[in-house]
């Protein structure tokens, strides 16, 4: 037997293998609420244009109502031998309403529908995870402003460079996952235009409204051509690209944590509620939230080359091949949700250990580029030579077992007998990170100034 929906032209039902290599609707029912809203969209302009009677209209809207209603309330029996969401609510539709259902159909294709459910589901996502990255950088901002002033090494090389506040390194990443949210945001601008009305790929020949189904979809406008609507899959791929480019933040920052927890730095300390033990090391307090995170950016960059990979030698305009868009697509924007929420969790409970983090900011020579730059402004000295001056004086710094603070005087003189007592002002941790208030510098009060900053933008909205 044929498929009761497409199958007009078989005289034989499709091979069980066909039907599993062809089935969809495990992974597709999740957008069944865009799937009902598009077609009561369009089944409204289809009765406004006359298209239909406001008799079959009135009775399709109530049958898809109680479609979702059944959905929600885990009633509704999902066929896999209907292939999709779009199918599956059309049979039962004709089960509740009998032949009027077979009007929903008229001037739409599943091309189109399925373009259309797309970019509302996409649409939808990318609101919610908008809206988690605000979170995240809410709670990163939070903990700087809270840890303006507290010193830590910063790093080059994974070496220690120069002295930096822990606020500072916290809002690099809010400044990061704004640039995201940017993404995610500019990405969702371009995807908001609806195929629907494109019909298979050459339009219709019915006196169709697309902009009327556009507006109510909440669409900007409708695509301006039909081949492109229901061919393009770049609104997925550039949200993807947003979603690797984020959870790529997300790995960077997690192995962060992972590094900073350790006993070895000892920088911060995670809470129960985001790390495990072991089941032989009573010891142990593993950061596994924060290597999930790092562990599952592969799945998101993945999900962004498999679409690709997927699009890459497709001619116009619609293949079947286009099915494989919505798992990678699903599991990679699931994964993001996930790791966002849970790094938004994990910085919330977060503490520096401030003893630790200065005293290893005191080490490795961290002050001596404030050295060379106080040969500079004090002395007149080309900064490349002081540079050399003062390399000279780490290698005695490193020579005698101490660092550059602890020279005296008079070996500093043996190397630049200009140098004056004044000299020590700028090789405290403290005194080095007070002096960086050029804009976007790791002074405390700048540090606090664009936290708050942050922090009423984010208030806004």
């Amino acid at each position: 037997m044929a498929n009761r929906m497409w199958g007009g032209r078989f005289s034989s039902r499709p091979d069980e293998l066909m039907e599993e290599i062809n089935a969809s609707i495990d992974f597709d029912q999740r957008f069944y609420r865009q799937d009902i809203e598009a077609s009561k969209a369009h089944c409204r302009m289809l009765a406004e244009r006359g298209i239909i009677s406001a008799e079959d209209a009135k009775r399709i809207l109530a049958g898809l109502d109680e479609i979702a209603r059944e959905i929600e309330e885990g009633r509704f029996t999902f066929s896999r031998a209907l292939e999709d969401i779009h199918m599956n609510v059309e049979a039962r539709l004709a089960e509740l309403i009998g032949d009027a259902a077979g009007r929903l159909h008229t001037a739409r294709s599943r091309n189109d529908q399925v373009a259309t459910d797309f970019r509302l589901y996409v649409r939808d996502t990318v609101d919610h995870i908008i809206g988690q990255i605000h979170a995240l950088m809410r709670a990163l901002a939070e903990k700087a402003h809270a840890h303006h002033a507290v010193v830590m090494p910063g790093f080059t090389h994974l070496q220690v460079a120069q002295p930096v506040t822990f606020g500072h390194h916290l809002l690099a990443y809010v400044e990061m996952f704004g640039r995201d949210a940017g993404r995610f945001a500019d990405a969702r601008r371009r995807l908001n235009e609806s195929p629907l009305g494109a019909a298979a790929l050459a339009g219709t020949g019915f006196p169709i409204d697309r902009e009327m189904t556009a507006k109510e979809l909440g669409f900007k406008r409708p695509m301006r051509n039909s081949i492109d609507a229901v061919s393009a899959r770049d609104f997925v791929l550039e949200v993807l690209a947003a979603a690797a480019i984020c959870a790529t933040h997300l790995s960077r920052f997690a192995e962060e944590l992972v590094i900073w927890s350790s006993a070895q730095f000892n920088f911060i300390r995670l809470s129960d509620r985001f790390t495990t033990g072991s089941s032989i090391m009573p010891q142990k307090r593993n950061p596994d939230a924060a290597e999930l995170i790092r562990a599952k950016a592969g799945r998101v960059i993945g999900a962004l080359v498999t679409l690709m990979v997927v699009m890459k030698g497709l001619p116009l305009a619609y293949s079947k091949d286009m099915q494989e868009d919505k798992e990678p697509a699903f599991d990679a924007l699931d994964t993001l949700s996930l790791s966002l929420e849970v790094m938004r969790g994990m910085v919330a409970d977060m503490e520096p250990v401030e003893e630790a983090m200065r005293a290893a900011a005191a080490t490795g020579f961290s002050t001596a580029t404030d050295l060379a730059d106080w040969l500079v402004r004090e002395l007149n000295m080309p900064f490349r030579q002081a540079h050399h001056v003062t390399g000279r004086l780490v290698a005695l710094a490193e020579e005698r077992g101490v660092d550059l603070p602890d020279l005296s005087l008079e070996e500093m003189r043996a190397v630049e007998p200009r140098i004056t007592e004044d000299v020590y002002s700028v090789l405290g941790v403290e005194n080095s990170v007070a002096s960086r208030k050029s804009f976007g510098g790791t002074a405390p009060e700048n540090v606090k100034r664009m936290a708050e900053w942050w922090l009423e933008r984010l208030a806004e909205g």
